[in-house]
């Protein structure tokens, strides 16, 4: 009996245990079923995008930027064929066969040997490597004789930024270069569509318009094998160039900027006194932004840093110049504005004004006698406008030159380095300074000197404004998708005075147009200042008012000398300025101009703009002509 239920009990244990490992069989199948269940229904999409990326790659090109027209549909920045030489490292047998070989073949240095080595442990294996992105046309074409020994090389033909007239837009324009981390990061377009070769916009509109030019990637999908070969193309997606841009500026006028001032320090602004439009926008001296495009040689870039007439630097929107007796038509305005003066108040000149034991002098040794308005800014009389500035006040006259757009950047929308300038009053000195204003300060901000700061474009500017009568007009530099005609201009600016009042830049129409006859006579009567450059004709006749801004403070001993220009060190020269608008009759362009150490603007800056308003007028008709270009803006 004992032996009987023994049996039985390791037969209940036998059959227990075998329950259980069958229970745990069914389990682990079941588990098995449910996992190939799981990858071949629920995850199959995954695993086969998986198998897909190991299979399928991606060959993004760099996007085609668009280009940049003049007014008259003139491509001032756009593209050109470039051969490039790309590595693909996973299709590379010997990676260092293969650069042994393209340093014989093109005879690389041993510094972009280590920048190939050193990007391949950066980069995904089927990323390229840009050995090259300017290969001339002999190395493209020796390269492809020998590809049969170069495994893992691609010779690609691409398309690489241009700029045709080289120097003469540089600082309009900018130029295109290799990101850093940081500008791919902070732009989400640009990160998106990043692949090495990438070129973005560092300077300029280059810059600022970066998300309209950038295009879209052109994209080549392909198959590789197990090795990382190529063995069928799959899809070619052809990329977006970036959007067409339209300037306001005219070509011919800008390069004849460019001759005036050559080997020169300066600028010249050009501008249309009722659209606003920027005509011209020259910055002197410059340099070729397609140095730029494929890196920079050290010895190029130092020749460009190191260059004393500091051609980095925009004169037209960053330089900062007293504006000189430039100022005097504002000064004059603001005077009549104000009822300090009106036209046959009279100052005598003896040459100097004395207050308060200061001596102020005038530029005219013996002084110009008596002198009412029109011939104080006829002649440049600076004791003239010594006691104007003294009965008007400081404050008063900042309110004025303000409104003509003193102290005010002019473009600022399109241009990361414009500068604001400075028209002085006296709450800024106590803010800024920390100290009250002296009347003998108010004299000489009178003539344009001081702590006054104005760029040639905002000169440029307040000019059009006293040209057009008193109305405020908004430059511009890209074409309007609707561009008006002069009369629709006309028009516009009148209704906009008649609505809004903070477009009022005068109380009295007359006011403005004894400013604008004293300028004419500034330039058309005899002792003038700037008599010599009129034009008798009065389809080409112009008003201008010249200015000379000291950059050293004058010795007694120095004014005894009274030395020549060419005597006096170029660093201590003053500054040439001219501002003028023309035709006189109706006057539909105005212009400044400035010489950097030039000595006087009548001998200068004045014969520039005689040259130039032949022009500029010549070409007015074929501006208007233009106005219903094929719209190519943004």
């Amino acid at each position: 009996m004992i032996k009987s239920n023994s049996g039985i009990r390791k037969a209940d244990v036998i059959n227990r245990r075998m329950f259980i490992i069958g229970v745990a069989k069914i389990v682990v199948f079941a588990g098995i079923i449910a996992r190939l269940f799981s990858l071949q229904i629920n995850e199959n999409k995954k695993y086969l995008t998986l198998s897909d990326k190991n299979r399928i790659r991606e060959w993004k090109l760099p996007p085609i930027r668009g280009n940049i027209f003049d007014y008259f549909g003139n491509v001032i920045a756009g593209n050109l064929k470039v051969y490039q030489l790309h590595i693909i490292p996973e299709q590379v047998e010997n990676f260092n066969y293969l650069l042994m070989r393209l340093k014989n073949l093109l005879r690389l240095s041993d510094k972009k040997i280590k920048k190939i080595k050193k990007l391949k442990t950066e980069l995904k294996p089927w990323e390229s490597i840009i050995v090259s992105e300017n290969l001339s046309w002999s190395q493209f074409v020796k390269i492809n004789n020998y590809l049969y020994d170069l495994v893992g090389v691609k010779p690609v033909m691409t398309i690489s930024r241009n700029y045709p007239f080289k120097d003469v837009y540089t600082h309009i324009l900018g130029y295109v270069s290799q990101p850093n981390k940081e500008e791919i990061l902070e732009n989400e377009v640009v990160n998106e569509r990043f692949v090495p070769g990438m070129k973005i916009g560092k300077l300029g509109l280059e810059k600022r318009l970066e998300n309209y030019l950038i295009g879209t990637n052109s994209i080549q999908r392909y198959e590789v094998n197990a090795y990382g070969k190529r063995i069928n193309q799959l899809e070619h997606q052809k990329g977006q160039q970036g959007s067409k841009i339209r300037l306001t500026v005219d070509t011919e006028i800008q390069q004849a900027c460019t001759e005036l001032l050559n080997e020169k320090a300066g600028s010249i602004s050009i501008m249309d006194v009722y659209t606003g439009e920027i005509i011209a926008m020259y910055s002197s001296p410059s340099y070729d932004p397609n140095l730029f495009l494929f890196g920079i040689s050290k010895d190029e870039w130092e020749l460009i840093r190191n260059n004393p007439l500091k051609p980095l630097i925009n004169k037209t929107l960053s330089g900062l110049y007293s504006p000189g007796s430039t100022i005097k038509p504002i000064v004059a305005l603001s005077a009549l504005e104000n009822n300090v003066i009106n036209t046959k108040f009279k100052v005598k000149c003896t040459g100097k004004m004395e207050l308060y034991g200061q001596t102020f002098h005038c530029w005219k040794e013996k002084g110009h006698g008596w002198v009412s308005l029109k011939n104080a800014v006829k002649q440049s009389c600076d004791t003239y406008f010594y006691e104007v500035a003294r009965l008007l006040g400081v404050d008063r006259l900042s309110i004025t030159a303000e409104k003509f757009g003193l102290g005010k950047k002019v473009l600022g929308k399109y241009f990361d380095n414009e500068k604001k300038g400075l028209f002085p009053n006296t709450k800024w000195k106590k803010n800024n300074l920390g100290r009250g204003w002296v009347l003998g300060e108010t004299l000489i901000t009178g003539i344009g000197q001081g702590y006054i700061q104005s760029t040639p474009l905002q000169l440029c500017m307040m000019t059009a404004q006293i040209a057009n009568g008193g109305y405020s007009i908004k430059p511009k530099i890209i074409v309007d998708n609707n561009p008006l005609t002069l009369e629709q201009a006309k028009k516009s600016m009148q209704d906009e005075f008649l609505h809004n009042s903070n477009t009022k830049l005068y109380k009295s129409e007359k006011n403005i147009k004894i400013v604008q006859e004293a300028m004419f006579s500034s330039t058309n009567e005899r002792f003038g200042t700037s008599y010599k450059s009129r034009i008798d004709d009065p389809k080409y006749q112009f008003a201008g008012k010249t200015g000379t801004a000291q950059v050293k403070r004058i010795s007694k001993r120095e004014r005894e000398l009274d030395l020549k220009l060419e005597q006096i060190p170029y660093k201590d020269r003053d500054h040439a300025l001219y501002i003028a608008y023309g035709p006189y009759i109706n006057p539909r362009y105005a212009l400044s101009i400035i010489v950097e150490h030039g000595g006087s603007g009548s001998k200068a800056a004045a014969p520039m703009a005689k040259k130039l308003f032949k022009l500029i007028i010549d070409r007015d008709e074929l501006r208007n002509k233009q106005s219903n270009y094929e719209e190519i803006s943004i």
